[in-house]
């Protein structure tokens, strides 16, 4: 099992920049899904397993974004916020 986490490791931190910068921005339509389905008029228990699924895709792509970017990466997208900011 460690092995083949390693290796999905390995994988992720082999792709591109840009695709590292797109999967950490495709968390936020997930974290904002994940807190406005609490305004549907639904059973509370359909908001629960709505509440951890979505919650979960927002982290799973939160992770995978930072895995992918690696250090260096999100050293990259600090300088150029800094640079944004004046």
């Amino acid at each position: 099992m460690k092995e083949l986490l390693y290796r999905i490791k390995q994988w992720l931190a082999g792709l591109s920049f840009r695709t590292g910068v797109v999967v950490l921005l495709c968390c936020i339509p997930f974290y904002v899904l994940s807190f406005a389905q609490m305004s549907l008029p639904i059973s509370v228990e359909a908001k629960g397993v709505l509440l951890f699924v979505l919650f979960g895709l927002a982290k799973t792509f939160q992770y995978g974004g930072l895995t992918i970017l690696g250090a260096e990466g999100v050293k990259r997208l600090r300088d150029w916020w800094k640079r944004r900011k004046g």
